[in-house]
Protein backbone atom coordinates (compact mmCIF):
# COMPACT_ATOMS: atom_id res chain seq x y z
CA UNK A 1 0.00 0.00 0.00
CA UNK A 2 1.24 3.80 -0.88
CA UNK A 3 0.31 5.86 2.22
CA UNK A 4 -1.61 8.87 1.17
CA UNK A 5 -0.51 12.53 2.00
CA UNK A 6 -3.50 13.53 4.43
CA UNK A 7 -2.43 16.86 3.57
CA UNK A 8 -3.02 16.15 -0.41
CA UNK A 9 -6.52 14.61 0.34
CA UNK A 10 -9.51 16.63 -1.05
CA UNK A 11 -11.55 14.71 2.32
CA UNK A 12 -9.27 16.40 4.81
CA UNK A 13 -8.96 19.60 2.82
CA UNK A 14 -13.04 19.72 3.04
CA UNK A 15 -13.01 18.75 6.64
CA UNK A 16 -10.71 21.16 8.03
CA UNK A 17 -12.40 24.12 6.15
CA UNK A 18 -15.55 22.61 7.98
CA UNK A 19 -13.70 22.43 11.49
CA UNK A 20 -13.26 26.43 10.71
CA UNK A 21 -17.08 26.46 10.09
CA UNK A 22 -17.80 24.67 12.86
CA UNK A 23 -15.75 27.02 15.46
CA UNK A 24 -17.19 29.86 13.77
CA UNK A 25 -20.75 29.16 14.25
CA UNK A 26 -20.66 27.49 18.05
CA UNK A 27 -19.00 30.77 19.30
CA UNK A 28 -21.97 32.15 18.49
CA UNK A 29 -23.77 30.55 20.59
CA UNK A 30 -24.93 30.71 24.01
CA UNK A 31 -22.32 30.26 27.12
CA UNK A 32 -24.86 27.78 28.61
CA UNK A 33 -24.05 25.29 26.23
CA UNK A 34 -20.42 25.74 26.43
CA UNK A 35 -19.52 22.09 27.82
CA UNK A 36 -22.44 20.54 26.08
CA UNK A 37 -23.70 21.25 22.42
CA UNK A 38 -20.65 23.49 21.51
CA UNK A 39 -18.19 21.11 22.83
CA UNK A 40 -19.30 17.98 21.31
CA UNK A 41 -19.60 20.21 17.83
CA UNK A 42 -15.94 21.14 18.51
CA UNK A 43 -14.98 17.51 19.08
CA UNK A 44 -17.17 16.02 16.29
CA UNK A 45 -15.84 18.64 13.81
CA UNK A 46 -12.06 18.04 14.75
CA UNK A 47 -12.14 14.08 14.50
CA UNK A 48 -13.46 14.21 10.96
CA UNK A 49 -10.21 15.65 9.48
CA UNK A 50 -8.14 13.88 12.71
CA UNK A 51 -9.39 10.18 11.85
CA UNK A 52 -8.41 10.68 7.95
CA UNK A 53 -4.75 11.86 8.61
CA UNK A 54 -4.12 9.07 11.48
CA UNK A 55 -5.64 6.82 9.34
CA UNK A 56 -3.34 7.69 6.48
CA UNK A 57 -0.23 6.46 8.29
CA UNK A 58 -1.38 2.82 8.19
CA UNK A 59 -0.15 0.27 6.54
CA UNK A 60 -3.09 -1.36 4.89
CA UNK A 61 -5.93 0.03 3.17
CA UNK A 62 -7.98 -2.20 5.31
CA UNK A 63 -6.79 -0.29 8.65
CA UNK A 64 -7.50 3.00 6.51
CA UNK A 65 -10.78 2.45 5.97
CA UNK A 66 -11.65 1.53 9.84
CA UNK A 67 -10.44 5.41 10.62
CA UNK A 68 -12.07 6.38 7.74
CA UNK A 69 -15.44 4.59 9.05
CA UNK A 70 -14.55 6.74 12.55
CA UNK A 71 -14.31 10.01 10.11
CA UNK A 72 -17.22 9.41 8.44
CA UNK A 73 -19.37 8.30 12.04
CA UNK A 74 -18.45 11.72 13.65
CA UNK A 75 -19.57 13.02 9.80
CA UNK A 76 -22.96 11.81 10.78
CA UNK A 77 -22.81 12.63 14.45
CA UNK A 78 -21.61 16.77 13.46
CA UNK A 79 -24.73 16.52 11.03
CA UNK A 80 -27.17 15.32 14.15
CA UNK A 81 -25.96 18.20 16.16
CA UNK A 82 -26.09 20.57 13.58
CA UNK A 83 -29.93 19.35 13.38
CA UNK A 84 -30.24 20.05 17.76
CA UNK A 85 -28.82 23.56 17.06
CA UNK A 86 -31.45 24.70 14.18
CA UNK A 87 -33.82 23.10 16.33
CA UNK A 88 -32.73 25.28 19.50
CA UNK A 89 -32.88 28.48 17.22
CA UNK A 90 -28.91 28.64 17.05
CA UNK A 91 -28.80 29.52 13.83
CA UNK A 92 -30.87 30.46 10.88
CA UNK A 93 -32.40 27.58 8.74
CA UNK A 94 -29.92 29.47 5.53
CA UNK A 95 -26.92 29.08 7.70
CA UNK A 96 -28.38 25.66 8.48
CA UNK A 97 -29.04 24.76 4.94
CA UNK A 98 -25.56 25.73 3.90
CA UNK A 99 -23.58 24.02 6.51
CA UNK A 100 -25.90 20.69 6.13
CA UNK A 101 -24.66 20.86 2.43
CA UNK A 102 -21.35 20.64 3.10
CA UNK A 103 -21.35 17.58 5.89
CA UNK A 104 -23.28 15.97 3.05
CA UNK A 105 -20.45 16.59 0.61
CA UNK A 106 -18.02 15.66 3.28
CA UNK A 107 -20.19 12.55 3.96
CA UNK A 108 -20.30 11.25 0.56
CA UNK A 109 -16.69 12.09 -0.37
CA UNK A 110 -15.61 9.92 2.18
CA UNK A 111 -17.77 6.89 1.44
CA UNK A 112 -16.56 7.08 -2.35
CA UNK A 113 -12.94 7.03 -0.91
CA UNK A 114 -13.29 4.42 0.73
CA UNK A 115 -15.15 2.46 -2.06
CA UNK A 116 -12.31 3.31 -4.28
CA UNK A 117 -9.60 1.71 -1.78
CA UNK A 118 -8.16 -1.15 -2.73
CA UNK A 119 -8.16 -3.89 -0.28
Amino acid sequence: MVRHNFKKLKIWQQSIKLVNDNYALTKTFPESERFNLISQMNRCAVSIPSNIAEGSSKSTNRHFKKFLENSLGSAFEWETQLIVSLNENYLSKEKFEELENKILQIQKMIGSFMDNLNE
